[in-house]
């Protein structure tokens, strides 16, 4: 089922079952978004996001970053990030985001996209570090892009649109029950900037 851009209402579930999914669309105006982006392009200590997989160290074209708290270390991918410390733009939509969604996070993993032809393949954020059935905020800077999520077992399909400074959050089980993905596509050039504020449990 695709949901291209419908009516935004975040407290619709996305999800049939198994899982909450809220789409909150643009939050922030143009002018704000664009400072965003910028302003995270060239901030951020980006690096490219390293994997490995089958005993092989596989280098992604797409750039990563881990901000927080403390210098959490988090491992996903048979490999372990220590958290850097916030920067300012990064303290600000952490807070404006905990606002909006009355949650509360305590460190961000960013990607970087340089265009569309850089994806992320299909997964769930279930890493042991993660608190279980916590909210994940995914804020959205640059090019739209489609998202799409998978239910395990019964294999149905759910996309939308990521828009320009938009959130969309995912919480209770949906990492338990579903995949979700960031298919590539020839056709957009331009970059985009995810950010996924999550909580960390030591």
């Amino acid at each position: 089922m695709d949901l291209f851009n419908p009516e935004t209402d975040e407290t619709t579930n996305l999800l049939p079952d198994d899982g909450t999914v809220n789409y909150y669309g643009k939050l922030f105006s143009r002018q704000n978004s664009n400072h965003y982006l910028d302003a995270l392009l060239n901030t951020i200590e980006w690096k490219n996001d390293e994997a490995i997989i089958f005993g092989k160290l596989i280098i992604t074209k797409r750039k990563v970053a881990w901000y927080g708290d403390s210098s959490f270390e988090y491992s996903y991918s048979n490999t372990t990030k220590k958290a850097l410390p916030w920067t300012a733009e990064l303290l600000e939509l952490k807070a404006f985001i905990e606002k909006k969604t009355g949650e509360t996070f305590n460190s961000c993993l960013l990607n970087l996209y340089h265009s569309g032809e850089e994806g992320m393949a299909w997964h769930s954020d279930a890493e042991k570090d993660l608190k279980k059935n916590g909210a994940i905020a995914s804020v959205s800077f640059g090019a739209e892009r489609k998202f799409a999520f998978k239910h395990k077992d019964t294999k149905e399909t759910i996309s939308l649109i990521l828009e320009h400074g938009s959130l969309l959050v995912m919480k209770d089980t949906t990492q338990t029950h579903w995949l979700h993905r960031l298919p590539p596509t020839k056709t957009i050039s331009k970059p985009r900037v995810n950010l996924t504020f999550r909580t960390i449990v030591e």
